[in-house]
């Protein structure tokens, strides 16, 4: 284990106002709609170039986590993720928040998310190296089918019915292969529009698809927003103690799938949530509370995608290939301050990356006082704005949101036509998550598959190459495991309901 110098290091006064600071910032862009991870770290990250190597990590690293809990806040609040990877939160934080259980959701996200930062972050002080080889392995193939398997999770994610899940799946595959093809270079279902070219942007589509509808129901309905059916707790930590060690085999499997998944290069948390949600659901005795206003759904979203912080690190720092989005933003940040990422990082220049690493730990734990402190009055003080102030706020930044990503007034036009698109497809009983799975994972499954099979045509054989590689056996294996496995829990149900 690195030395305990590395420790008191991170421990001085200006790295813990640093981490304080960080979070609160990160927490604060994170919990406002349409504005991301991405951009809180990238808003802020000028202001380190000034500081000590390490202390300008800890600080990235602080703001990045913080806005990756504050998703939670208009998750649970306003039914409309403050970042993509709290999208998956929205399924059970609202419908708590609705019974005027807000509160308590708020409370859940932040000890799960405390709990998956740990998680990653332990694992990127143990065992960033070997983890960063492993990540080598994934190649076209492994993406291919890693794809595939977080297409399964539509069923997963299907409210009411599996078949309009799948077609809205459908759709977002489609909606990812506007524009020209990244293999190959083919211009489809454009139009003939120009600024259809470079394609649907996943952030402002994601923007558009949750926010727009939510804002089109808050105008066409006078009832308020939520309601309070008890005097409002400020937060519920006892109960929210009791909740997650009932669900801790649930909050550990959902923050080693978020180190995971956030191990994986352009992954992200948005897939480590939804995977981790679906696998919640499948080993709960009760899935059909999910999507109710079921607290494991929180838990398991809410540590699955803080984990990913910690284990997007790895590849970042070992192979200075960023893991999520944010991670390319902080390796920007590290060029500049003259740090070169790669394997010989963690032993010529351990002082840095290990503060670094003590740091994010230390400011993950700091998350747990702020987020209960910041939680205490959100609830409560959401539910007394009126609807004449709330509806502009939030229309206002998701337009911003959406046009900040590349500066770009086609993305905020491509927010709202989607936007309109799912309020349509939602009075049919379509929802909006199918859609966003199939948008986000359509790419990286067309690349993968396109890169694959010219690899094995090159080699020989294209379907060796895709059936023959030992991790693609194994994540196929979960692929067959995940279709069957609703089948053999009905059967093994009815013959427990057949003894007596």
């Amino acid at each position: 284990m690195p030395g305990i110098e590395y420790l008191f290091a991170a421990l001085t006064p200006l790295n813990l106002v640093l981490a304080v600071c960080g979070v609160v910032a990160g927490t604060v862009i994170g919990a406002l709609p349409g504005l991301t991870a991405t951009m809180a770290v990238a808003v802020l990250v000028p202001l380190t170039f000034g500081m000590e190597p390490s202390s300008a990590l800890i600080a990235l690293g602080a703001i990045y986590t913080g806005a990756i809990y504050g998703g939670a806040y208009a998750a649970v609040l306003l039914n409309t993720p403050g970042t993509p990877s709290a999208i998956a939160t929205t399924f059970d934080g609202y419908p708590m928040a609705k019974r005027g259980d807000g509160d308590l959701a708020i409370t859940l996200s932040c000890l799960a998310s405390v709990m998956g930062g740990i998680v990653g972050a332990l694992f990127l002080l143990m065992l960033a190296p070997p983890l960063a080889k492993f990540a080598l392995k994934f190649g076209p193939v492994e993406y291919f089918w890693l794809a595939i398997f977080g297409l399964t999770l539509i069923s997963a994610l299907s409210e009411g019915s599996i078949v309009r899940g799948l077609i809205g799946g459908c759709i977002g595959l489609l909606i990812s292969a506007m524009g020209t093809a990244e293999v190959g270079g083919d211009i489809r279902y454009t139009g003939g529009l120009k600024s259809l070219l470079g394609g649907i942007d996943v952030i402002a589509a994601m923007i558009g698809l949750y926010c727009v509808p939510v804002l089109l129901d808050l105008v066409a309905t006078p009832d308020p927003h939520l309601k309070l059916t008890h005097p409002v707790a400020g937060f519920r930590f006892k109960e929210a103690i009791r909740i997650s060690w009932k669900a801790k085999v649930n909050l550990i499997r959902s923050s080693l799938i978020g180190t995971v998944v956030g191990v994986l290069p352009g992954a992200g948390g948005s897939i480590a949530s939804l995977v981790a949600y679906a696998e919640a659901r499948r080993a709960s005795k009760h899935p059909e509370n999910f999507g109710k206003g079921e607290p494991n759904g929180i838990l398991a979203t809410e540590s699955a995608n803080n984990a990913t912080v910690g284990g997007g690190f790895i590849p970042t720092l070992v192979l200075g290939i960023p893991g999520t989005p944010p991670d390319a933003v902080i390796l920007g940040a590290l060029l500049v301050q003259g740090i070169r990422t790669g394997p010989a990082l963690f032993s010529e220049q351990s002082q840095i990356v290990y503060t670094f690493i003590y740091g994010l730990l230390i400011a993950t734990l700091l998350m747990l006082p702020i987020g209960l402190v910041i939680g205490r009055y959100a609830f409560k003080s959401l539910v007394a704005i009126p609807k004449a102030v709330l509806v502009p706020s939030v229309a206002f930044l998701t337009i911003i949101g959406s046009y900040s990503v590349h500066n770009n007034t086609h993305e905020t036009m491509q927010m709202v036509v989607l936007g309109l698109l799912a309020w349509v497809l939602g009075r049919f009983g379509y929802t909006a998550s199918p859609i966003v799975l199939g948008l986000i994972l359509g790419g990286i499954a067309e690349s993968g598959f396109v890169q694959g099979y010219l690899i094995g045509n090159a080699r020989g054989s294209a379907l060796s190459e895709f059936l023959t590689r030992p991790i693609s056996m194994a994540i196929i294996a979960f692929i067959v495991l995940t279709l069957l496995y609703p089948l053999l829990r009905s059967q093994l149900e009815a013959r427990r309901e057949a003894k007596p």
